[in-house]
């Protein structure tokens, strides 16, 4: 079979095809033909040397397909099913703890850049009913991180007020679950036209952060100065300060994105003076993966995609990814 590899870690010029030896299924295990993948900033931070992996490691931590062999004991899945990985598979319920988040596809382990895996059933769980396999691989890291954000920890309710940044999958994932939970979104991207396509989605208030840049008290006013109650922040270190200011007192802000910088200052009395809660988020377990899911059925939500590339052209959707030009997600059909 083949499958993308990194030759050595630490740049795109070092993916390549290659083949690989399949597996069969052992106990507990389902074998998967593999037919679609998405991009994260996860995935670009590993091929690009950002986390240090093995030489000769397979990418991607999402991916989706369809069961091709069943290994003793599995009762879940059967030849045929149509199924989703999980970013992390050995977190299945419960808060998260240091064992649960080891195992990461395209990381700790080989990963969905490959026309064939051979993993754990309980690494995967089904796909929405009536999406297609590129529309679920976009859901295990960047939607399931912004359910997670909103519903698990925010606990957001109809009536809120949440900020979103910019307009990558976290950030539009965030817009259409707060959307159908009723909430009122107030959206920020330094493109108007991306901010356009926004509204189209549901967004309520626009922000340009570019010819705005004090977006927080933009932020403040659009809430007559109450403050918003939940910030989806993907900037980290860059863009904190404005969260802190923007967020009303007892908020809560979702630490899960460090697009603007890994460290920085950090105004902690704001933070405390506000009574703010700001927790960070990495992605979520299998059992909110299978909340979210029943979730986007019940709304009909469906994925933004932007574009999709084959499994040969993955160093050229990452250079797309690095161009930051693109609007949701980047997919990659197998």
């Amino acid at each position: 079979m083949k499958a993308m590899t990194l030759a050595k870690p630490g740049g795109l010029e070092n993916l390549s095809l290659a083949e690989t030896a399949s597996r069969d299924p052992g106990p507990g295990e389902i074998q998967v033909a593999v037919k679609a993948n998405s991009l994260n900033f996860h995935d670009y931070a590993v091929v690009a040397g950002m986390i240090p992996v093995e030489a000769g490691r397979i990418p991607m931590s999402d991916g989706a397909g369809i069961v091709t062999a069943v290994g003793s004991g599995v009762a879940e899945f059967a030849v045929g099913d149509s199924v989703l990985g999980c970013f992390f598979p050995n977190w299945q319920d419960g808060d998260a703890a240091q064992q649960k988040l080891l195992g990461v596809p395209g990381d700790h382990v080989n990963g969905f850049a490959t026309q064939q895996v051979t993993m754990p059933a309980s690494a995967f769980t089904g796909m929405p009913e009536g999406y297609s396999h590129e529309q679920a691989a976009t859901l295990p890291c960047a939607a399931l991180t912004a359910w997670r954000g909103l519903m698990v920890e925010a606990q957001i309710k109809p009536g809120d007020v949440v900020l979103t940044q910019g307009t990558g999958g976290v950030s539009i994932f965030a817009l259409q679950f707060a959307t159908a939970a009723g909430c009122r979104v107030i959206a920020t991207s330094s493109s108007d036209e991306k901010l356009e396509q926004l509204k189209a989605l549901g967004a309520d208030e626009l922000i340009n952060y570019k010819s705005t840049p004090d977006w927080a008290a933009e932020a403040l006013k659009h809430t007559g100065n109450r403050g918003v109650d939940v910030v989806v922040e993907i900037g980290g270190a860059g863009t904190l300060p404005q969260s802190i200011s923007a967020v009303r007192v007892g908020g809560h802000i979702s630490l899960i994105g460090v697009l603007a910088g890994f460290e920085g200052n950090v105004p902690t009395a704001a933070l405390f003076s506000k009574n703010a809660e700001l927790k960070g988020i990495t992605v979520g377990s299998r059992q909110q993966q299978r909340d979210m899911i029943a979730a986007i059925e019940a709304n009909g939500i469906e994925p933004v995609i932007d574009s999709t590339y084959p499994l040969a052209e993955l160093a050229d959707a990452f250079r797309h990814q690095e161009s930051q030009t693109h609007f949701g997600k980047i997919c990659i059909a197998i």
